[in-house]
């Protein structure tokens, strides 16, 4: 893994706007693709949204199985480390995060996305009165995992509670793990997070300080986002691809919804990215993911949509 960015550095947190929050974006796909376009190129770029979104920014992605995870406290189009990972990223998993904090410090340390072994973690959203409700929370995550809790975001908290219940249903280690473990865990932790913080606000606009638990995580075989009541959208196909004479991956999932319940991969992204992919709104609640075999799994998008497979 690669060391924090930027030397230690702290900033006074600062009011925003009623319902600023920050943004997320994940990819997994069947080859190394470039994210350059999705950070910086698109008129709704990461990079741009950083703008509005000046806390930190974190990129984590795999290389040869390995995360590699760089992040600094600065705003992210302004720093030219941040343009620079963006230009050079080629892998099949990506998670990227730029933060407008709610809970925490504006230093490295609690800029996300946040690392434990394989997995890597992204949250948009807030937990109620976090720090009247923090040593509950720490006291429901195992003590081998809570001993890593280094910053001060309820966002790595929920991060370790959640890997607490996936550790209840397999090896964290396990990059074979089932999808099934980790939907069923992500239900359960937020379930426990509720009970302890209060239920979750499906309201997009309402004030950054009600809980809402939208985010991201992912083993690099593994990519699962649920939308906890800040929006979220996700594609697995494309009007048209650009590469569809080129690549040699190209089927008919990369140009229509697939059929097979297989796709060549997935994106999520808090803000749709101008281009030729074709955006869904994820509900609150929902869970859209991928497994190793780039199989397409949701639960909670309505009635008859269950989680596939196993």
């Amino acid at each position: 893994m690669t060391a924090v960015a930027h030397p230690f550095t702290m900033r006074p947190w600062s009011p925003r706007p009623p319902n600023a929050m920050c943004r997320l974006f994940g990819f997994r796909s069947v080859i190394r693709s470039q994210v350059h376009h999705s950070l910086l190129d698109a008129d709704n770029a990461l990079g741009v949204q950083s703008e509005a979104h000046p806390d930190g920014w974190g990129v984590a992605y795999y290389i040869g199985g390995a995360p590699h995870l760089i992040k600094s406290s600065a705003t992210a189009l302004s720093d030219q480390l941040f343009h620079r990972v963006s230009g050079i990223v080629a892998a099949e998993t990506v998670v990227a995060h730029i933060r407008n904090a709610t809970q925490g410090e504006m230093t490295p340390i609690n800029a996300h996305p946040f690392q434990y072994g394989r997995w890597i973690f992204a949250h948009n959203g807030n937990l109620k009165d976090f720090p009247q409700h923090r040593e509950a929370l720490l006291s429901r995550i195992p003590p081998e995992l809570r001993r890593y809790v280094l910053g001060t975001t309820d966002s790595e908290v929920l991060f370790y509670l959640l890997l607490g219940h996936v550790a209840e249903r397999g090896d964290l280690h396990d990059r074979e793990l089932p999808m099934r473990a980790l939907m069923d865990a992500v239900e359960d932790t937020v379930a426990e997070v509720q009970s302890i913080v209060g239920p979750l606000n499906p309201d997009d606009s309402a004030p950054p300080t009600e809980t809402f638990l939208t985010f991201v995580i992912t083993n690099e075989r593994l990519l699962l986002a649920h939308q906890g009541g800040k929006r979220l959208y996700w594609s697995t196909w494309k009007h048209k691809c650009p590469e569809r004479d080129v690549c040699p991956s190209f089927g008919a999932s990369c140009e229509a919804a697939t059929r097979t319940g297989f796709v060549n991969h997935l994106v999520v992204t808090s803000e749709p990215l101008h281009g030729q992919n074709v955006w869904l709104q994820m509900e609150p609640g929902e869970i859209v993911a991928v497994d190793g075999r780039m199989r397409l799994h949701r639960r909670g998008a309505g009635p008859g949509v269950v989680a596939a497979g196993g």
